[in-house]
C-alpha cells in the first residue's frame, strides 16, 4: 500500500477517534488529553509524513490540510516550519491539539487575566511552557492562548488539529507582547496547501496496481497541448460537475497536476471540502514530469487513441484507402459501408452510401447488414481509432465477410478530394432473432479468446458492497437513446464504441473494477474485450437478461457537487425584460464552441475558473446574470463571481436552455470574449479555416502514438493470440 493510501488511512481513523472523543466527553481538559493521545500515536509514525510531501516553500513555513469536514468542523493540518519561524500570543476560539512529527516547537502558554470590558485591548499572564516534539502533545481550550517558535536547527513539522477549520475562526485574536495590549485579528492563512508528491513518486505510483486517479485540472484547450498519458482532464472550472462520476470513491488515491500546482492546489482545496480524503499535488506540475525526463503527450483520450494505432500495428487490421473504395462504389461492387461514430456525429459529415452503426452496435447489427459473406465490409470513423476497433471487433468476432478499415476515415475522405454526405439519418436497424442468434455465437467466441469473465446480480450486489474500498463503474454500453427509455438504478451511460474511443471521459480511476451491461451480453462482451486489451484488470460482464430491472428512465443526470446554497434566479422572460432596459448583464459560462454557435444576444464568454484575472473586463450593468447550457456551471459560477462582482449576481433558471426553449433570440459569434477560447481542445473539424493542415496533423500524430507509448513504457496494451 502506498505512503499516500496509508496516510490517508491512518489520518481519518484519528480524527475518527477525536470525533469520538469528543461526542462522549465535551471539550474539557480530560477530552483534550484522550485527544493528544490519539495525535501523538499519528505523529509516530513519521514514515508517512516525508518531508518531500511537507516542504518548506521559498524558504519560509508552509501548512498543508489533511482532512476537513464538510462542514468545516475536525480539521487536521501538518505545519512545515523554518528556524525562527514564529507567532505572537493568540487563541484559537475552537480547541486545538498540537503534536510533533519531527523537529522543536517551542511554545509559552498564557491565560487571560482582563473582564473583556475593553474592546479591542486585553491582558494576558504567562503559565507555562513547553516544546514540542516527537513524543509529546499540547492542548488548548477555546480561550487559551500561546506562541510558537520553531527552535530545532533544521525544518520541523507538527500536526495541528482543531475542532473548527482555521477558515472559520474569524475571531481569533493575537497580542503584540507577552502581556496584552492592543488586540488584532488573527488571520487564517490564506495559503493552506496539499501534500506534494514528486515526478518518480507519480511514475512509480502509475504502475504499483493499487487504485489511482491521476486528474489535470487546467482547461482542455491547455490539457490538449501538452499532458502526463493516463491524465484525465477534468477542469477545475467544470470539477464539481464531473468529478463524481469520473471518481466516484472518496477515498481513492487522488494526484492533481496542472502546469504550475496553482490550480492544482485550488482543486485539492476544493475536492478535500467535498468529502475526497486521499489528495496530493504533483510537485512542479507538468514541467517537473519534463524535467524528470519523462514522456509528455498532446492531445486528447490519448490512451484510447494509442490504442487503437497499437491494435493495426500488431493485429495488421486490414484497409483501404478513400481513393480505393471509391474506386469500388464506383463500380457497384457488393459492399456496405459502417459508420463507427454516435449518430450526431455521422450527421455532420458521412462518406456516401454510409450507414450509421457505433462501434459495440458493429457485432449486434451486422449481420443483417451484410447477410451475404462475399458482402465486403467497410468501417470508417472520422480518423482511424474507431475506423481500426470497429473492424477488429468484427474480424475478432469471426464473421465471414472480408472487413477492412477506411484509412484515415472522414478526414482521409476529404484530403483526396472526394464529397462527403452531411446530415443524413440513415442507421442500421436492430437485429432480426437470427441476427442475435448469430451475434451471441460470435460474442462467445470473443469472451472465449479474451478471458471476459461475467457476473451475475448477487456479484454486483457484492461490489456494490465492497464501494468504500474499491472503485465500482457500472457501465451500461447500449446506445443513448436505448438507456433514456430504462436502464438499472445506478449504471451510467456509456455507449461501448465511445468507452473504448475516449476511456478517460468515463473512469477517471486506474485499476478501478468496471461492470458492463446491455439487455443481451452481446455489446458489454464485445466492449469488455477491448478494455481487456487496453490494460484493465478488473472488467466483468453482467449476464443475464432483466429488463424488468431497467426501472429508470431518461437520459443521464450527473450528479452535481458543491451547491450547498443557491443564488437568486431569473426566469427567461425576467432577464429579458432585464436586458431590454439596459439594467443587466450576461456572463456565459458554457465552452467557447457552444457559445460560438449559440447565446444570448450581448452575452460574454468566460471561464470559470479565471474569474479574477478578467475582473476588470467584466460588463457594468447594475447585475449580473451568470448563465450555462442547463443552469448547473451557472449556479456554481455565481458564487464565485458574487466574491468579486460588488453587485447584486443572479442566475438564469434553466440555463440558456431554457432561454430557447422560451423561444428568445439568440446571437451566433464571438462577439463578447472575456477571456482567451483555452476551455476547449479544437479538433480539425471544430475549426474555421486550416482544416486540411490540421487534418493532416492530426492523422500524423495518432501514427506516430505508437512510438511514443513505447518511450513513455506506462502502457499495459495487451495482445491475445
Amino acid at each position: 500500500m502506498s505512503i499516500m493510501t496509508r496516510r490517508a488511512e491512518a489520518v481519518a481513523a484519528t480524527v475518527e477517534t477525536i470525533r469520538g472523543i469528543e461526542r462522549a466527553q465535551g471539550v474539557t481538559r480530560a477530552a483534550l488529553a484522550a485527544m493528544k493521545t490519539a495525535l501523538i500515536a499519528l505523529a509516530e509514525q513519521d514514515e508517512l509524513f516525508p518531508a518531500a510531501h511537507f516542504p518548506v516553500r521559498n524558504g519560509a513555513g508552509a501548512l498543508y490540510r489533511l482532512a476537513e469536514d464538510a462542514d468545516q468542523r475536525f480539521a487536521l493540518y501538518a505545519s512545515a516550519g523554518v528556524p525562527g519561524k514564529a507567532q505572537p500570543p493568540h487563541n484559537h476560539t475552537t480547541w486545538a491539539v498540537i503534536a510533533g512529527v519531527r523537529g522543536d516547537e517551542h511554545n509559552v502558554f498564557y491565560e487571560r487575566t482582563d473582564d473583556h470590558s475593553a474592546p479591542g485591548r486585553g491582558t494576558i499572564r504567562r503559565t507555562g511552557e513547553l516544546t514540542v516534539r516527537r513524543g509529546n502533545a499540547i492542548a488548548f481550550l477555546p480561550d487559551d492562548f500561546h506562541t510558537i517558535e520553531v527552535t530545532s536547527p533544521g525544518p520541523a513539522l507538527h500536526l495541528h488539529m482543531y475542532g473548527m477549520s482555521l477558515e472559520n475562526l474569524p475571531e481569533r485574536i493575537q497580542f503584540a507582547t507577552s502581556t496584552g495590549g492592543a488586540a488584532q485579528v488573527f488571520p487564517a492563512n490564506p495559503n493552506i496547501a496539499t501534500a506534494l508528491v514528486s515526478a518518480a513518486e507519480l511514475k512509480a505510483m502509475l504502475n504499483d496496481g493499487e487504485e489511482l486517479a491521476l486528474v489535470d485540472v487546467r482547461e482542455e484547450g491547455e490539457f490538449g497541448r501538452s499532458h502526463l498519458f493516463f491524465a484525465c482532464c477534468i477542469p477545475l472550472s467544470r470539477l464539481e460537475l464531473r468529478i463524481d462520476a469520473l471518481v466516484p470513491r472518496r477515498g481513492a488515491r487522488l494526484v492533481l497536476c496542472d502546469g504550475d500546482e496553482s490550480l492544482a492546489q485550488r482543486a485539492a482545496t476544493r475536492l478535500m471540502k467535498l468529502g475526497y480524503r486521499n489528495l496530493a499535488v504533483l510537485a512542479g506540475g507538468i514541467e517537473s514530469w519534463r524535467q524528470a525526463g519523462y514522456e509528455l503527450f498532446s492531445g486528447v483520450n490519448v490512451p484510447s487513441k494509442a490504442f487503437g494505432e497499437f491494435i493495426e500495428h500488431h493485429d495488421e487490421t486490414p484497409r483501404l484507402t478513400a481513393a480505393e473504395v471509391k474506386a469500388k462504389l464506383d463500380a457497384g461492387e457488393d459492399m456496405v459501408i459502417l459508420d463507427s461514430r454516435p449518430l450526431s456525429e455521422y450527421q455532420v459529415m458521412n462518406i456516401p452510401t454510409g450507414v450509421d452503426c457505433p462501434g459495440a452496435e458493429l457485432v449486434w447489427r451486422v449481420h443483417d447488414m451484410a447477410p451475404d459473406p462475399k458482402t465486403l465490409v467497410v468501417v470508417n470513423c472520422a480518423g482511424r481509432t474507431r475506423s481500426i476497433i470497429g473492424a477488429q471487433s468484427l474480424i475478432n468476432a469471426g464473421i465471414p465477410n472480408k472487413v477492412v478499415a477506411l484509412k484515415d476515415g472522414t478526414m482521409g475522405w476529404h484530403l483526396a478530394g472526394l464529397a462527403l454526405e452531411h446530415g443524413q439519418a440513415r442507421s442500421a436497424p436492430p437485429p432480426s432473432e437470427a441476427g442475435k442468434a448469430k451475434a451471441r455465437e460470435a460474442a462467445d467466441r470473443v469472451a472465449r479468446r479474451f478471458g471476459v469473465r461475467r457476473v451475475d446480480r448477487a456479484a454486483l450486489a457484492r461490489f456494490a458492497a465492497e464501494r468504500e474500498r474499491r472503485s465500482l463503474y457500472l457501465l451500461d454500453v447500449r446506445t443513448p437513446e436505448e438507456f433514456a427509455a430504462g436502464h438499472l438504478p445506478g449504471a451510467r451511460s456509456a455507449p461501448g464504441g465511445q468507452l473504448v474511443q475516449a476511456t478517460d471521459t468515463y473512469v477517471g480511476t486506474r485499476n478501478a473494477r468496471l461492470v458492463l451491461l446491455d439487455d443481451d451480453g452481446v455489446r458489454a462482451i464485445m466492449t469488455a474485450s477491448w478494455l481487456i486489451q487496453m490494460g484493465w484488470d478488473e472488467v466483468f460482464v453482467l449476464e443475464g437478461s432483466f429488463p424488468d430491472a431497467f426501472t429508470e428512465t431518461g437520459a443521464e443526470r450527473l450528479r452535481v457537487l458543491g451547491i450547498d446554497r443557491r443564488t437568486a434566479s431569473l426566469s427567461p422572460q425576467e432577464l429579458s425584460a432585464l436586458l431590454a432596459q439596459g439594467d443587466a448583464a450576461v456572463i456565459d459560462f458554457a465552452t467557447s464552441l457552444d457559445y460560438r454557435k449559440g447565446h444570448i444576444p450581448g452575452a460574454s464568454f468566460a471561464i470559470r475558473s479565471r474569474l479574477p484575472a478578467v475582473k476588470e473586463r467584466l460588463p457594468r450593468a447594475k447585475m449580473l446574470v451568470t448563465t450555462s447550457p442547463d443552469g448547473a456551471l451557472g449556479q456554481l459560477a455565481a458564487a464565485d463571481l458574487e466574491r468579486i462582482a460588488e453587485r447584486p449576481v443572479k442566475v438564469l433558471a434553466g440555463g440558456t436552455a431554457a432561454w430557447r426553449c422560451a423561444g428568445l433570440p439568440f446571437a451566433e459569434g464571438e462577439e463578447a470574449m472575456l477571456d482567451e477560447p483555452i476551455d476547449v481542445f479544437h479538433r480539425p473539424y471544430d475549426r474555421s479555416r486550416g482544416v486540411e493542415q490540421a487534418m493532416r496533423d492530426y492523422l500524423s500524430w495518432e501514427v506516430d502514438l505508437v512510438r511514443q507509448i513505447e518511450r513513455d513504457g506506462d502502457a499495459r496494451f495487451r495482445r491475445f493470440a
